[in-house]
């Protein structure tokens, strides 16, 4: 649609609100500077002009726009309460139905939205028609670009998508004419430029190919015939029917570990039907009135992806983290030497799973919860969590992660990243039955369940292993023979009262993992000082 007929048209989508998305955090002045006393009275200063809404409030107003105009998804699972929330109990299945207390989103827009601003990787999975692609769409537009020329930079996975189809091809000419690989130009792919990447229905893709778009993925460059196109930093989407390979083609597990976060879209409510009407008589498409206001320069996405670094997290709630992922990878008969006792050793030995499994009957298998799952978590994994949890709290207008921003964004970073043991008997008891199929929900409660074992621990106040690593992060500098050898007898001393304890759990292990690289650390000390002296 041209812009001529864009203003004939009846347009109820296209306007952003001028009021603050969060209320007292709208308006901008310019910080007094004794310059604007010799200032004109017609400048802007002097009018006292509100300056150019900052980056976080740009963001969202593009998430307010996308959500209440242009993506119609009234499911608001991503909550936040201040103060308790009104919550009753609905079906035969005694469910609860929560309404927040404070401005809570939905995850179908947020997690996209987020994925732009830290140029991350974001799969859709959904059935058929119900908006993926024309979310991820909207995302390019943010980004700036023409529709026309999101649309047509879009790749589509197919059968007999070849690294060519992907990538680009070696001039014909060339490939006549030439004496050396280095005389063959290639015509690269328009869409290896683009900020903003989207690969429809990559689950169709052929296996060669994934390798390829693995490459540029994970590296920013794609190589056809000895040449190499660097790409930029960009935001991509993917999109699938379900997030369990099941396309033409099995999707590679190294391809899949490259996602960031999974999305769901959900059912559309028909009580919205009203909505689309409107878009049927006015031959509106949403991603064709785009307001500018909320379009972001790549300067600004630059610097908006800086700014969302610098959000802090505080030690209490990175403890908690930790104390999270500590729960999964240990997994006690998968080997003999204390370090390779994890979950990651029996997949990488090939061993059968359920031996292993009854082999480990030591510990209570409904209050461990490591024993609901298959897998721990990974680096990347880890990385992702604080980076996505760090934008929802800048999204928010916080300059520090919360606990609950941890607990709201990580169940979709880790959705297809923490793999649940389905024969566990968590999952036979009746209540839980659910988790099977709810994996958001199954990641919340696994991430309630640590906070609140953390608290029965008393780990704010009584955490040894932690005294041990601050009183070491003071450095070993000048640190004198008696007092580095009093450190060691006392990390022995903290493991011998662990081993007392019996039975091991991940946190444990985690625990005499960290106080044994402590014990060597000050024993190559005071080799170090004997040595010396």
């Amino acid at each position: 649609m041209s812009d001529e007929a864009k203003k004939t048209v009846f347009n109820p989508i296209g306007h952003i609100s001028k009021s603050p998305t969060i209320p007292g955090k709208g308006k901008q002045y310019r910080d007094f500077d004794v310059a604007q006393l010799f200032e004109g009275p017609c400048t802007p200063e002097a009018n006292n002009e509100v300056a150019p809404s900052p980056l976080d409030e740009k963001l969202r107003q593009a998430y307010f726009w996308v959500v209440n105009t242009a993506i119609i998804s009234p499911h608001y699972d991503v909550e936040y309460n201040e103060g308790p929330p009104t919550s009753m109990v609905v079906g035969d299945s005694k469910r609860s139905l929560t309404l927040p207390s404070a401005q809570s989103y939905s995850s179908y827009v947020l997690l996209p939205l987020l994925t732009f601003a830290v140029r991350g990787k974001c799969l859709f999975i959904g059935g058929p028609g119900r908006g993926k692609t024309a979310s991820a769409l909207l995302m390019g537009v943010l980004a700036g670009y023409p529709v026309k020329e999101v649309k047509r930079s879009m790749q589509h996975g197919h059968p007999q998508m070849t690294i060519a189809d992907l990538l680009g091809n070696p001039l014909p000419a060339d490939l006549v004419n030439a004496k050396s690989m280095d005389d063959i130009q290639i015509a690269w792919r328009s869409w290896l430029s683009m900020r903003v990447k989207i690969i429809d229905e990559y689950n169709r893709i052929p296996t060669r190919t994934q390798s390829a778009l693995l490459t540029v993925m994970g590296d920013n460059y794609a190589e056809v015939l000895n040449h190499i196109y660097e790409c930029p930093e960009s935001a991509w989407y993917l999109t699938a029917n379900d997030d369990k390979g099941g396309g033409t083609y099995e999707v590679v597990e190294a391809l899949r570990d490259r996602i960031d976060v999974v999305v769901q879209a959900l059912a559309f409510n028909p009580r919205f039907l009203e909505e689309l009407l409107v878009r049927v008589e006015n031959k509106i498409r949403p991603e064709e009135f785009v307001p500018s206001e909320i379009i972001f320069t790549q300067e600004e996405v630059d610097r908006m992806g800086d700014e969302i670094r610098s959000v802090a997290v505080p030690p209490d709630v990175l403890r908690r983290i930790e104390f999270f992922a500590s729960q999964f990878e240990f997994f006690e008969t998968a080997g003999t030497q204390f370090e390779y006792m994890t979950k990651d050793t029996a997949h990488v030995s090939g061993a059968q799973w359920r031996v292993l499994v009854s082999a480990d009957n030591g510990r209570d298998r409904l209050k461990d919860l490591g024993c609901q799952t298959m897998n721990g978590l990974s680096v990347r994994n880890l990385m992702t969590l604080l980076l996505y949890a760090k934008a929802v709290a800048y999204f928010r207008g916080n300059k520090s992660v919360s606990l609950d921003d941890v607990r709201q964004i990580l169940p979709f970073v880790l959705q297809d990243k923490l793999h649940a043991d389905l024969d566990s008997p968590f999952f036979d008891l009746g209540e839980n039955t659910a988790y099977k199929a709810d994996r958001i929900g199954w990641l919340r409660y696994l991430f309630d369940s640590s906070c609140q074992e953390f608290v029965r621990l008393n780990l704010d106040d009584d955490d040894p292993v932690r005294d041990v690593h601050n009183e070491f992060a003071k450095g070993l500098e000048g640190l004198s023979h008696s007092v580095a050898h009093k450190r060691l007898v006392n990390i022995e001393q903290l493991i011998r009262s662990r081993a007392k304890e019996g039975k091991l759990y991940g946190h444990v292990y985690d625990d005499l993992l960290k106080l044994k690289y402590l014990h060597q650390r000050y024993t190559n000390y005071l080799n170090w000082l004997k040595e010396s002296t």
